[in-house]
Order: structure tokens, then sequence, then C-alpha cells
């Protein structure tokens, strides 16, 4: 049990070490920005229309600098009307569908489009309910190797052949927006 919770303990230092850094450099990315004279930044893209259908995914700070789209918590509920939203007891396949819908939606909307991204950070987690129980020991293991299994099939059609971008895939204990799969990256602008 000792050695469990320290494995615990390293495996949350690691992924706190891993935010803060992250914070650190959107932090020092964004005063880089800041500093750059207007001739360096590339414009700002233009805002799509609103609509109460939620044909827009929640603000999530994505942003394009220098002909690259940063985008940040691509979710399972992303660009859908409230009442259509999954939940966590949805099928997961259901989740990375509608992930990779909304994923590719606000590529074109950004003048990007799947095959130009560069780098992609995929976030997996179990359901948190109360009808699913949290497996554990090897079948919490088998369950996320089962959601990997189902991500790739999924993943694979959304891309010409040879153009799937690097890629790493992380098990994580919860993601905002009852979503299963939170996807982050960037992608070449390319209109």
């Amino acid at each position: 049990m000792i050695e469990n919770f320290a494995e615990t303990n390293s495996r949350r230092s690691f992924f706190g070490k891993l935010a803060a850094m992250a914070t650190i450099l959107t932090g020092a990315s964004r005063l880089s920005a800041q500093q750059s004279t207007p001739a360096q930044q590339s414009a700002p893209p233009a805002a799509a229309p609103s609509s109460p259908e939620g044909d827009r995914p929640r603000p999530t700070g994505n942003h394009t600098y220098n002909g690259i789209y940063y985008f940040s918590g691509t979710g399972s509920n992303d660009g859908y009307p409230k009442e259509d939203h999954v939940t966590v007891t949805d099928p997961f396949e259901k989740h990375v569908t509608r992930t990779m819908d909304a994923l590719k939606k606000s590529l074109e909307r950004n003048g990007s489009n799947m095959d130009n991204i560069l780098n992609l950070q995929v976030f997996l987690c179990l359901p948190l309910a109360d009808s699913n129980p949290t497996p554990t020991g090897k079948a919490r293991f088998d369950a996320h190797k089962a959601q990997y299994d189902a991500l790739n099939k999924i993943y694979a059609t959304y891309f010409s052949p040879g153009k799937a971008p690097s890629r790493a895939c992380m098990a994580v204990e919860w993601i905002p927006g009852d979503s299963l799969i939170e996807i982050v990256g960037s992608a070449r602008v390319i209109a």
C-alpha cells in the first residue's frame, strides 16, 4: 500500500510539474506576443457567428499566432447544444467521434484542417458515475487499454494516409464538461 501511495504521489507530482511548466510556457508566449510589434503578429481569426444552438465550442483560449493555430480543451460536448450533450455514461466511441468532429470544425473555422495538425495531446478518463464503479488494478489498466484501442480505430479515420500528427495520449482522473476525452494541440494555418 505504501508503494502504491508513493507511486500515486510521484505521478501527481509529475503531472503537477507538467501543468506548472505549461502555465509558465503559456504565460511566456503571451508575454512574447504582447511585446512583439503589430507587424509580427498574425491577424486574429474572424469571429464565427454565435447561435443559440450552441454551434461554438466553450471559450478555451484557442488562438492563432505566426501562422499556427493553438487549440485547447476540445471535448465531446463542444459545439453541441446543451440538450444534445453526452454524459459520462454514454459509449466512449461516441465521445471520441464527437470530439474529433468538434476539432475538425474548429480547425476549419480557423483556416486549417486535420492534415495540418502538428501535434496533439489526448487525455482520456474513465467514466466517474455511481452507476459505473471505477475499476482498480489490472481491470483499470484493461479499461484504459480498451479506450486507447477504441480511440485509435476512430482517430485514424480523420486523417489522410500518412498525415496523422505526432500524438501523446494520457489517462487522467477527470475531464470537465462530462467528456471522457479532451484534445490539445496545434496546426498550421493554410487559408
